[in-house]
């Protein structure tokens, strides 16, 4: 649930592309690829760089076994329908001999920028031969996604067999309880089972929503990290930055580090007060670490980034936008926390060539993602305000396209108007779309606000996301020269997801 969209934006637990595929089929049955996917798109779409995401597995045995994993994790409650307790969770850690406890771990909550902070801290962790173990949600094309193990999501036999594993004792939890165990919960108790079986050496833990309550939130981190807090899910979290605050700083623990990213005043001081109530030491951006310098490089951009042991120059980022520069920032000051620097264990910086080479090797599928060229593609999962905005700025940097059209299909219940308005200044038209998921708001509904920031001559409807990618690459086309136009996908996680698989890409 952009860069990175809160996860809890609900994804379906099972496979999200059937309805494409089978509506495709039953249009063209002698289809040679099952990707869903207009004849243009296919015969044109090229992916620019190597995929780091699973495809649905080979082994026909193995992927109806994870399929009805999917079918049964799907009976739960999904990530949308929230009990704000940690009671079933703990109860399952219990039953489960507390696996949470046998690594030490990073968590990270926060509205916008979680999931490639992440990927970051993965990155230069690994880099300093550290095993890990990642978990995030919600997944881009496949559920394994959001357990991986040394930096690549963990292959479907192993979470096939990690859900057989903790079956028996979620059966046994779900009897006790009120209520059964959510799909949320359960795919967190399989992330530390594979952690503690893996072993790891570090797990670094995306919440899925707030803190406080939230189910990752039975680990004690010694390092907790803050991205940036905006407004969403007010109605569950709060309609002020200061009160969603008060539940994502619930995930810092008595004498961990924090490690803050600028905030708006309120959200901070929320922080620093709950930091000192927990003896905990906080570092914050633009005081302690941050962005000293930044330029625009070919593929990404060049970096130096204060760090809390001294600065590293000359670190190249693969990706995008100023906003995934400051997650740099965070991530570096994150793993300079978890190794001591700064406070006596680690009095000096890290090895500077180490991070460059980390830092060089991050992707972060979904977000600022370039999957085709002529024209230019890019597939973003930006589904609020602040994550849009950050979007539009870094798209406008990076590639300063003369014409940009946008493919824009968005979750029900979301800020779309404002979602929307951040996008209309960089986008010349708009295609208003749907996706597959049960959640998806109506091409025609989320159309009447596009008209409303848009205009209506700006503003075309292709209900199916297939039409939708057709009718956009058609509009960019008419530049003439693609080097000059390019195509935006955003709005959700799901769109993009879908978006990925319909453009050739896990093929």
């Amino acid at each position: 649930m952009s860069d990175s969209p809160e996860p809890d934006e609900e994804q379906a637990p099972g496979d999200p592309f059937e309805e494409i595929v089978a509506a495709e089929r039953d249009r063209d049955p002698d289809l040679a690829v099952i990707e869903a996917g207009s004849r243009t798109l296919r015969a044109q779409s090229g992916a620019q760089r190597v995929d780091d995401l699973p495809a649905r597995p080979a082994d026909p045995a193995v992927d109806r076994a994870l399929r009805e994993v999917e079918a049964e994790l799907a009976t739960r409650w999904p990530e949308t329908k929230l009990d704000p307790s940690v009671i079933r969770i703990q109860a399952l850690m219990d039953v489960l001999g507390e696996p949470q406890r046998s690594y030490p771990s990073i968590h990270i909550t926060g509205t916008n920028g979680k999931t490639s902070t992440g990927r970051m801290i993965e990155a230069l962790l690994a880099a300093f031969d550290l095993r890990t173990g990642r978990y995030s949600s919600p997944h881009v094309q496949s559920i394994t996604e959001r357990i991986s193990l040394d930096g690549a999501p963990i292959p479907a036999e192993r979470f096939v067999a990690a859900y057989e594993d903790i079956k028996p004792y979620v059966d046994l939890v779900d009897a006790r309880q009120d209520y059964r165990l959510s799909f949320f919960e359960v795919m967190t108790g399989m992330a530390y089972a594979a952690f503690a079986d893996a072993p790891v050496d570090v797990a670094i833990v995306e919440v899925g929503m707030g803190g406080t309550w939230d189910a990752t939130n039975v680990i004690d981190a010694q390092v907790a990290v803050i991205t940036p807090i905006s407004l969403d899910h007010t109605e569950r979290l709060g309609d002020t930055p200061a009160k969603i605050a008060v539940e994502k700083s619930g995930i810092i623990k008595p004498d961990a580090r924090v490690v803050l990213a600028q905030q708006p005043v309120e959200a901070a001081s929320v922080v620093l007060r709950r930091a000192v109530e927990v003896d905990a030491t906080v570092a914050r951006e633009g005081l302690e670490f941050g962005v000293v310098a930044r330029e625009v490089a070919v593929g990404g951009q060049l970096l130096t980034l204060r760090g809390l042991g001294g600065d590293y120059t000359d670190v190249f980022l693969p990706l995008y936008g100023e906003h995934m520069a400051h997650n740099a920032a965070v991530a570096l000051a994150a793993v300079e926390a978890f190794f001591g620097v700064g406070e006596g264990r680690a009095p000096g910086p890290l090895d500077a060539d180490i991070v460059r080479s980390a830092f060089a090797s991050v992707t972060s599928p979904g977000r600022l993602e370039v999957v085709r060229t002529s024209p230019t593609v890019i597939l973003d999962g930006a589904h609020n305000p602040g994550g849009a905005t950050a979007a539009a700025a870094a798209v406008t940097e990076a590639f300063g396209f003369s014409r940009l059209v946008g493919v824009v299909g968005a979750s029900a219940g979301k800020d779309v108007r404002g979602l929307l308005e951040a996008f209309e200044p960089v986008l010349t038209e708009v295609v208003i779309t749907e996706n597959s998921a049960h959640r998806a708001m109506d091409a025609d509904a989320l159309a009447a606000v596009a008209v409303e920031v848009f205009g209506e001559e700006r503003v075309q409807v292709e209900p199916r996301l297939d039409d939708a990618l057709e009718a956009a690459v058609a509009l960019a086309e008419e530049e003439g020269e693609y080097a000059g136009a390019g195509v935006l996908v955003t709005g959700s996680i799901i769109t993009v997801g879908e978006a990925r698989l319909l453009l050739g890409r896990n093929r």
